[in-house]
């Protein structure tokens, strides 16, 4: 039998507590993961590119895609993975900020087919990688233009497969026209994008004047450019000093038009830094609040026209009035907070726009120098070949012969070299030629290159020793870059003195009341807290409440008068009073005329509705409905005249919002219970209406009342008639007071 082993246990002491000094932990541990954000994810480069954005788009270039085919994103997604270890999601959302289909940039880098959302819309998501495609667009020629020329680093990746270029060497630049944001650890940048034209303007002149005034740049470069276009508020002591420091903001306001057909404003571009969605929760809560009664209705109209929100208006708005006041409170007009950090040499600086010029041209010029090096170098290894050559063409058949004679072929070079007195390199040159060439015509031809390529040499070495040639290089490409790229600005330039503000209007407190108006035309607004502790009104000795009815501060009242008149006033002009006061006398406040009645009081908080109705009821037993929308007007009349017939002296005036009963009675005890529907609708105000009411000689209607109202006559329900005109049923009328004018 096998011996079972025993088991030996071990108990190690434990490793003694280190104290480490704060300091220590973070340098040790927070620091570099500090420096790797700030260094290699979230600050762009003199390049104008984030990391992600450099190896997104260089892996599109190592593919093809600038020359070739569209493919699908998610192919491109997947090689860039190769550079990029952060996942094809976050990939995949770089990608769609440059494309064309999101319309963020000026001059996108890729042109994209499919549903990549868009840049001015929080919620209109992009298609999933597999079902969009794209290629690189024919700009990021310029952006890559010299890369295989050793014009800039290749770095090892991250798992040292491959290499990736440390920078991308941007013909124009890039940095300042491409907008970007980072966030990083302890500091941000956030670059405006300008435009392509004015900044290859621009800097063409500090090429050529390196000590140029920030006045003159600020001619050259007007302001920003968004790709969302918009309108940019011009204040020139601002833009100075995003010119000069990088810090600063400029404001930006939508542009909009006014369609006068159909009464709405449409607005057609909006600021760079909102979105359609936090716009249309801003108006409909400021219409919730009562805040903007102008409007009737918002609602996005974005087709494949391009953006466009639509505010329908109500009739008589002043629609540049409105939208002045809409910059106001919403985000219609907004501020773009400008802080250009830059990475220069792996450090982080805040540059203003001259000095990121300076530090591109500093950049662009080493890129060209080494770009020109290597043009150099490859040019003198060919002369250097075809010097060969023009030996050769002396004595052909020497060459021939001494190839034919040579009994090794690793004696071939060296001898070559002793008979020609040429080098090595140049004798595996001679060596390698086809047969076929050893002809006159083709060697000949050959040399004739060499005082071309002496030539180039010379151009390129004074080029090279020359500061300012080197500069003017620099320069005819960026005019180069302009007459093939430049696009007219899409943010056009106001100033102050084109601005119209909207008048100072005080905010409306906003809160719960209600509203009661006596026979005698007391008016009370109060406040629904006052009620809780007393709801019984102080009357005049023989008056009465007439209408009590719930509403908001910011409504409007609406007061229908024995005269033909209708008077409209803000419930905010009141002042809020107890239930134990007498309240506003209604024909002084809104000054009627000597002996006039207010028939009717309604709280309007909406549009003038087609499907509601005011309902006159005349002496003569005639009736009408007119709809409510025919008493809206152009402008905020305080007084409307001519608001029904005067054909017959009003009996009341009742507002219908739905179908209701209507009890109407005459001077003879009699009546009639109808539907509100039964009464015929006239569009036009004045019309006199029909008979309702059949009446015998002299007599006359007295009586017209709906709702709670009618509860306290006698005999109402035995009056029903489903006809009209119809004859009255005895109706028991309980006060003589009843036969004066009705209300409701």
């Amino acid at each position: 039998m096998a011996r079972k082993k025993k088991e030996i246990k071990v108990e190690l002491p434990e490793a003694p507590a280190v104290n480490q000094p704060i300091t220590e932990t973070i340098e040790t541990n927070y620091m570099p993961y500090v420096m790797t954000v700030i260094i290699s994810r979230a600050i762009p480069e003199i390049d104008g590119f984030k990391p992600a954005h450099r190896k997104l788009l260089y892996t599109m270039y190592k593919m093809g895609l600038l020359s070739g085919p569209r493919t699908k994103s998610a192919n491109i997604v997947g090689q860039t993975m190769r550079l990029n270890p952060h996942g094809d999601a976050s990939i995949y959302e770089t990608m769609v900020r440059l494309t064309r289909g999101n319309e963020s940039l000026l001059h996108p880098f890729i042109d994209s087919k499919g549903s990549f959302g868009k840049q001015y819309s929080r919620d209109m998501a992009f298609a999933a990688s597999r079902y969009t495609e794209a290629k690189l667009d024919p700009i990021c020629a310029e952006i890559f233009d010299g890369i295989d020329k050793n014009a800039v680093d290749l770095v090892p990746n991250y798992d040292n497969t491959t290499t990736e270029p440390r920078l991308l060497p941007t013909t124009f630049p890039n940095v300042l026209v491409t907008p970007n944001m980072g966030i990083a650890v302890g500091m941000a940048s956030q670059i405006c994008s300008f435009n392509l034209g004015e900044v290859c303007d621009g800097t063409i002149a500090l090429l050529k004047n390196p000590k140029i005034t920030t006045d003159r740049m600020m001619e050259l470069i007007k302001a920003p450019d968004f790709a969302g276009g918009a309108l940019l508020i011009y204040d020139k002591e601002q833009m100075r000093s995003i010119y000069e420091t990088g810090r600063g903001s400029v404001r930006l306001r939508s542009r909009y038009s006014y369609d006068k057909a159909n009464n709405c404003i449409d607005i057609l571009q909006i600021p760079y830094s909102t979105s359609i969605e936090v716009i249309i929760k801003k108006i409909v809560d400021l219409i919730k609040e009562g805040k903007l009664k102008e409007v009737t209705d918002i609602r996005d109209e974005i087709g494949l026209e391009g953006f466009r929100l639509t505010i329908d208006l109500r009739r008589g708005v002043d629609p540049d009035a409105l939208m002045a006041k809409l910059y106001k409170l919403t985000t219609l007009q907004d501020d773009f907070s400008c802080n250009f950090n830059v990475l220069i040499d792996s450090t982080p600086r805040q540059l203003g726009v001259i000095d990121i010029l300076k530090e591109w041209i500093r950049f662009r010029m080493n890129c060209l120098t080494r770009e020109l090096t290597f043009d150099l170098g490859k040019k003198k290894d060919k002369l250097h070949l075809l010097k060969a050559l023009s030996k050769i063409l002396l004595d052909i058949d020497k060459a021939i012969k001494i190839i034919r004679e040579t009994e090794k072929e690793a004696d071939v070079i060296p001898n070559l070299m002793e008979g020609f007195d040429i080098d090595k390199v140049q004798a595996e040159y001679v060596a390698e030629i086809k047969l076929r060439h050893l002809n006159h015509e083709y060697l000949i031809n050959r040399v004739k290159e060499i005082e071309s390529l002496r030539n180039e040499i010379k151009e390129i070495e004074d080029i090279l020793s020359d500061d300012i040639k080197l500069k003017a290089l620099i320069a005819s490409q960026l005019k180069e870059i302009k007459k093939k790229y430049a696009k007219p600005r899409k943010t056009q330039l106001i100033f102050a003195d084109d601005i119209v503000e909207s008048p100072k209007t005080e905010e409306v407190e906003n809160y719960n009341c209600r509203i009661v108006l006596t026979r005698d035309g007391y008016f009370k607004k109060v406040t629904h807290q006052s009620l809780r502790g007393n709801d019984e009104h102080k009357l005049k000795d023989g008056d009465e409440i007439i209408c009590s009815e719930d509403a908001q501060n910011v409504d409007d009242i609406f007061v229908v008068t024995d005269r033909c008149h209708i008077y409209r006033a803000k419930l905010s002009s009141f002042d809020a009073v107890k239930a134990s006061l007498m309240g506003d006398y209604l024909p002084a406040k809104l000054d009627f005329e000597d002996g006039e009645k207010p028939l009717l009081i309604k709280a309007v908080n909406d549009s003038f509705k087609a499907e509601h109705h005011i309902i006159y009821v005349f002496e003569n037993g005639k009736g009408v409905r007119i709809p409510l929308c025919a008493y809206e007007t152009k402008s905020n009349r305080k007084k409307l005249t001519s608001a029904y017939s005067d054909a017959s002296p009003i009996v009341a005036a009742i507002y219908e919002s739905e179908v209701c009963d209507v009890l109407i009675g005459s001077d003879a005890g009699r009546g009639i219970l109808i539907k509100s529907s039964l009464i015929p609708e006239k569009t036009t105000r004045t019309a006199g209406g029909v008979t309702l009411f059949t009446l015998k000689k002299n007599q006359k209607v007295v009586l017209a009342v709906s709702g709670e109202r009618m509860a306290k006559y006698e005999g109402a329900a035995k009056c029903r008639k489903i006809k009209i005109p119809a004859t009255g049923n005895p109706l028991t009328i309980p006060d003589v007071e009843e036969m004066q004018l009705g209300f409701n």
